[in-house]
C-alpha cells in the first residue's frame, strides 16, 4: 500500500461526502467513519508499523495533521447545521390562541375496578385471593365437582373444547373453563382446611349473546370451609359483602336452586335498581335480577380436595361480574363492557 497515495484518496472522499450532509445524524455517520476507532484514519496509523522508519517520520506527522483537519472540519459543519436548526426554529410562527394537545388520562376498566373492589371486600373478611388457569381439564372443570361424564349436568355448560389435546398429566380433556369453580378441588388439594378463598377470573360458554349473556365473562367465586359451617354463615356473607360492593342497603331474595357441587343449592336475585322494580330488557322485565348461585359445597366435592366432609362443612358462591358491573354502573348491556368502545368505557359513571 503506498501510503501518501491512500491519504489522498482518503481526503478526498472525505471533502466529497462532508458536502452532501445537512444533518446531526449524518455528520455523526461521517465522524464515525473517518475517525472512530475502526475508522480509516485509525487503519492508517496502524498501517504505520509496516513501512520503514524513514517512512514513519515522514508520514507520522502527515496523518496527525489530516486527523486534525478532519476533526475541525467536522465540528465546523456541526455547528453550522446546528444553527440552521435553530434558525428554522426561530423562523416559525406560532399561534399561541390555539389548544395544546390534549393528554388524555386512562382509568381502570370497570370489570377490573369492581374485581379489586370485591376482592378487599373479601380480603378484609379473612379470604385468600388466587388465580386459575383459564385452560383447564375435565376433571376439575367438572369431575371433581360431581359432575361425571354421564352426568346431565354437564349439558348445561355449553363448553368449548380444546380438538385433540389431552392433560399430561391425568389423561383427561383439556376445555375453556366454563365457570371459576374450577378452581375449588385445586385450591383444596394445595392448602386443605380451614380455607376460605376468593377466585375473580374469565370464564367460557359457548353461546348466544344477549343483553345479559356473552361468550366470554367474568365470574368471581367464592368458598369457604370449616367446622360447624352452615346456611347462614352463607347468607351473613353475602349480605355483608354485597352491602359493601353497592354501598347501601339491598334488597335481595333467595329461591331454591340445583347445581351438582352443592346440597342445597340456592339463587340469589337482587332487586332491579335500574328499573325500579318495573322491568327492563336487563331483568326481562321481572324487576329482579339474577345476581348469582350458592349453596353448601357438596361431600363429593369435599372428598375430591382430600378433605373430610363428616369434619368439616363449607359453602360456595359464584358471582357474574357482568351483571354486577350492570347494576353498580348503570349498564343496559353486559356486551358493552367487553366491545372495547372507547364512547362507553369514558363515560365518567364508570
Amino acid at each position: 500500500m503506498n501510503m501518501k497515495i491512500e491519504i489522498e484518496k482518503i481526503k478526498n472522499e472525505f471533502y466529497q461526502e462532508i458536502k452532501s450532509i445537512d444533518n446531526q445524524s449524518a455528520i455523526e455517520g461521517v465522524r464515525v467513519k473517518y475517525l472512530g476507532r475502526k475508522g480509516k484514519i485509525n487503519l492508517l496509523i496502524k498501517e504505520l508499523v509496516n513501512v520503514s522508519s524513514e517512512e514513519k517520520r515522514a508520514l507520522g506527522p502527515k496523518l496527525n495533521s489530516f486527523k486534525k483537519e478532519i476533526e475541525r472540519v467536522i465540528k465546523n459543519y456541526q455547528e453550522k447545521i446546528l444553527k440552521q436548526v435553530v434558525q428554522e426554529k426561530n423562523d416559525q410562527k406560532i399561534n399561541f390562541t390555539l389548544p395544546g394537545k390534549k393528554v388524555e388520562i386512562g382509568h381502570l376498566h370497570p370489570i377490573t375496578r369492581l374485581h379489586f373492589q370485591v376482592e378487599d371486600i373479601f380480603r378484609s373478611m379473612g379470604f385468600l385471593v388466587l388465580d386459575g388457569p383459564e385452560i383447564e381439564s375435565d376433571y376439575y372443570n367438572f369431575t371433581a365437582l360431581n359432575i361425571p361424564e354421564w352426568h346431565p349436568a354437564r349439558e348445561m355448560h355449553d363448553t368449548f373444547y380444546l380438538e385433540n389435546y389431552q392433560d399430561k398429566e391425568r389423561d383427561y380433556q383439556l376445555l375453556l373453563r366454563t365457570h371459576t369453580s374450577a378452581m375449588q378441588v385445586r385450591a383444596m388439594e394445595k392448602y386443605g382446611a380451614p380455607l376460605a378463598v376468593l377466585v375473580p377470573g374469565r370464564v367460557f360458554r359457548y353461546e348466544a349473546t344477549d343483553a345479559r349473556h356473552e361468550n366470554t365473562f367474568y365470574q368471581i367465586e367464592g368458598f369457604l370451609i370449616d367446622e360447624n359451617i352452615t346456611v347462614a354463615n352463607l347468607v351473613g356473607t353475602l349480605k355483608l359483602a354485597l352491602s359493601k360492593i353497592f354501598e347501601r342497603d339491598i334488597k335481595i331474595r333467595l329461591r331454591p336452586g340445583y347445581f351438582p357441587f352443592t346440597e342445597p343449592s340456592f339463587e340469589v336475585d337482587m332487586f332491579c335498581y335500574l328499573c325500579g322494580g318495573k322491568g327492563c330488557p336487563v331483568c326481562e322485565n321481572k324487576g329482579w335480577l339474577e345476581i348469582l348461585g350458592c349453596g353448601m359445597i357438596h361431600p363429593n366435592v369435599l372428598r375430591a380436595g382430600g378433605i373430610n366432609p363428616d369434619k368439616y362443612t363449607g359453602f360456595a358462591f359464584g358471582l357474574g361480574s357482568s351483571r354486577l358491573a350492570q347494576l353498580k354502573y348503570g349498564v343496559n348491556d353486559a356486551r358493552l363492557a367487553l366491545s372495547g368502545d372507547l364512547r362507553f368505557l369514558k363515560q365518567e359513571i364508570l
